[in-house]
Order: C-alpha cells, then structure tokens, then sequence
C-alpha cells in the first residue's frame, strides 16, 4: 500500500476530494480568518498527501517522537519518569455565570464542556499539523454529527471532557473503541496563550494553558494533564449585557501523561 493512502486515512484527506457536508462551517460566526484557515489545513493537507506519494512505508505513530509545545511563559514539564499516552483535540465551550444586578461584576468560571478527538498520531507525525487543529476545530458548529469525527478531520472521539463541580475538571477516555483511562483533576498552574493565540467566534482571548494532577481514583494510570495551543474561550471583562449562565466556544490540544503513582 502506499504511503499516501495510508496518509488520507491518517489526515482525513477524503475530503479533498469532495468539501464536507458537515459539519457546518459558520460563515456568520466564524472570524473573518475562518476561511483562510480552512483553506490552509487543505493546502496543508495537500502537500503532506503529494509527499507521501515518494514515501517507502507511512509515518509510523510512535508517541515518543512527539513534542509538546511550550507557553511563552513554560508551565513545568512533565514529572519524571511520565510518558506520553494519548493527545486529544478538545472542541467545546467555557461556561460561566454573571450576577445581572451588579453592572460591574466579573463573569465566574463554572467549568467547561467538550468533546475530544484522537490526535494521537498527527502529534507524533505532523506537529505543524497539529497546532493549526485548534483553530480549525473552531470554525465548524458543534452538531450531533460529531459523534463521529471532528469536522473535516477523520479523527474520530476519544473521550468526553465535563466539570464535576466548579474546580474538578474531569476526563473519561474509555468509550467503545479506546480504554485511555478516566481522571478527575486538580489544577497545579496555569501559563497566558501566547499574544498570537486564535481568537474566539466573537473575538474572545484564548483561554490560558493549564497544567492539571490528577485526583485518587483516576484509572489507566493517568497523571497529568496538559492543555495548550488554545483557541478561544475567554469571558468578556465584565457581566455587562450578559445573561446570568453563558457559553463561550473554544478548542485546545489536551495531552495525556501516565506513569505510576507518585502518592
């Protein structure tokens, strides 16, 4: 077989053949960009497919070769003796609250909701790849549809990320095709997206990346949790003309480090 059949099936470049139907591209909400980063990931897509036509054997997904992005301000790396499980693509929304009596107040973090796509493989094979997902991952409406892959992408889900209160975010990965393990977390320190970060559908900052622990009970050894290469997702300065609960959309790459307990 070769290797750029291989590719199409790792980069979802079916769809350079035919646009996708779903889902949809929102061209009232998405930035004025939003085109252009559709268009980079095919043009990206395209080149990585062309090369792979002159490649004896597909890039083999090995997770040791992956690098994790930096902040400009680096959060602490991982603990020793960790190892790279998986890398997920996070699609969801930050959710907060607002006093509606107090014109002045702050909007509260209550936690958030997404949606986690394998990303596993693009990590370890294509990191430039990789860094644009995010901000591709943001242009599409969320839609019923995906519950089986992200977008134009092939990458398909991974896990479910939710709030058990308003300070333990919580990760399940087992589902039917991935036993990754399940995590409630605690956060350890966080890091501001670079300046140059994506935007949100309405001109939110990207929300800060985030190194989290994990709590007693998580399972497949997972230890550490990274959010970085945000898009999106940041609350406005005050609650002025916002409702008392709101959503604002975001994307992130979420990476997964197991290794035994250090308790």
């Amino acid at each position: 077989m070769y290797a750029s059949t291989l590719l199409v099936s790792l980069l979802g470049a079916s769809t350079v053949i035919a646009a996708p139907t779903w889902p949809t591209l929102n061209l009232g909400a998405a930035k004025p960009d939003g085109l252009d980063t559709v268009s980079e990931y095919f043009n990206m897509l395209a080149e990585k497919v062309e090369t792979g036509k002159f490649m004896a054997a597909a890039p083999v997904c090995d997770l040791s070769k992956a690098q994790m992005a930096a902040a400009p301000i680096p959060l602490a790396a991982p603990s020793a003796g960790l190892v790279l499980k998986h890398v997920a693509i996070g699609r969801g929304t930050q959710n907060y609250t607002c006093d509606t009596t107090n014109a002045t107040a702050v909007p509260a973090a209550v936690g958030a909701v997404a949606t986690l796509f394998n990303a596993s493989c693009i990590a370890s094979t294509y990191p430039d790849l990789l860094q644009l997902l995010p901000k591709l991952a943001l242009q599409f409406d969320l839609t019923a549809k995906e519950d089986s892959r992200m977008g134009p992408t092939n990458l398909i889900i991974s896990g479910k990320h939710f709030f058990t209160n308003t300070t333990t975010p919580f990760f399940n990965l087992d589902t039917n095709q991935y036993k990754i393990g399940e995590a409630g977390c605690a956060k350890d320190s966080q890091a501001d997206a670079p300046a140059d970060a994506p935007k949100g559908r309405n001109g939110e900052k990207a929300v800060p990346w985030l190194r989290l622990k994990t709590r007693i009970g998580s399972t497949g050894n997972l230890q550490e949790v990274y959010r970085i290469e945000t898009a999106g997702g940041s609350a406005p300065a005050t609650c002025t003309g916002q409702p008392a609960a709101f959503e604002v959309q975001y994307s992130a790459q979420y990476w997964f480090w197991e290794g035994d307990s250090q308790a």
